[in-house]
């Protein structure tokens, strides 16, 4: 503000708070400066939502002391950090190569908003919403975001997950896919070579290249049973009044007694 907006903002404040009022020529002009002095930083107004008035009243409305220039300088800090928070510098416009130039336009953007110029500029932000419906169908189609000429220049500098990734392919078992019992190494971690000291503990903790056999034989066994386990389930029965095997009538024997007609067929007539 310059001395005359401030000299307005005193006259508009000495009306809602008469404390504020310098009858002595002398005195007012001290006010006028001294008020200058600590708010010539901050704008009287700006188009997007600054108003030193509106700041000012809402203090005399809510504080029983009267204003001081630092009260209006503390509103407006806080108004700077908000704004600045809320802004994402955008790609300037000038030459990338030109250091200075590029450096000054994303000093005169920042300037602009934290002085009320111009409004933050913000990315958008993420909404909610319904999943297309064939998005899972187009990620089983794409399989992976790794073109497959790319994943097999990769194996190269990456031999343990290749491999891992060829034994899934074949069906066979994924060592990485249990835990170490020897290195204690979790699921999806490599086995680490740890030797015994002469103190007893572990000394070493480098990853190998290759699972431990005990992993490859945990791995193997559990490959086993999940066939087995799949498999083995419970098939109804063909006759529903069959007696249970384990039931009080299964130790006895149902025999048939042969009836009187059977025992006794009988005679066919003479021609």
């Amino acid at each position: 503000m310059i001395p005359n907006e401030v000299g307005a903002l005193l006259a508009y404040l000495g009306r809602l708070d008469p404390r504020l009022i310098r009858t002595d020529t002398g005195e007012a002009r001290d006010q006028i400066a001294q008020w200058h002095h600590l708010l010539g930083d901050v704008p009287l107004d700006t188009g997007h939502g600054w108003d030193t008035r509106l700041v000012a009243r809402e203090h005399i409305l809510n504080s029983p002391y009267p204003i001081l220039p630092a009260d209006i300088a503390r509103r407006w800090n806080a108004y700077r950090r908000d704004r600045l928070h809320r802004h994402t510098d955008p790609t300037p416009t000038a030459d990338p190569d030109d250091q200075a130039a590029w450096t000054a336009e994303l000093a005169r953007t920042r300037r602009a908003v934290a002085t009320g110029s111009v409004e933050p500029a913000q990315h958008r932000a993420l909404t909610g919403g319904r999943a297309r419906p064939d998005l899972e169908a187009r990620l089983r189609e794409i399989g992976s975001c790794i073109p497959p000429p790319v994943r097999t220049q990769l194996a190269t500098y990456r031999p343990t997950r290749s491999a891992r990734e060829t034994a899934i392919t074949r069906g066979e078992p994924d060592a990485l896919g249990v835990r170490c019992d020897w290195c204690h190494a979790p699921e999806g971690q490599p086995c680490r070579s740890r030797r015994v000291g002469p103190d007893g503990g572990a000394r070493g903790n480098a990853p190998r290249t290759t699972p431990h056999p005990s992993r490859h034989e945990s791995a193997a066994a559990q490959h086993t049973q999940q066939p087995a386990t799949t498999s083995e389930r419970p098939r109804p029965s063909s006759t529903s009044s069959r007696p249970a095997p384990n039931g009080p009538d299964a130790d006895k024997q149902v025999t048939r007694q042969p009836s009187a007609d059977s025992a006794n067929p009988p005679i066919g007539k003479a021609a």
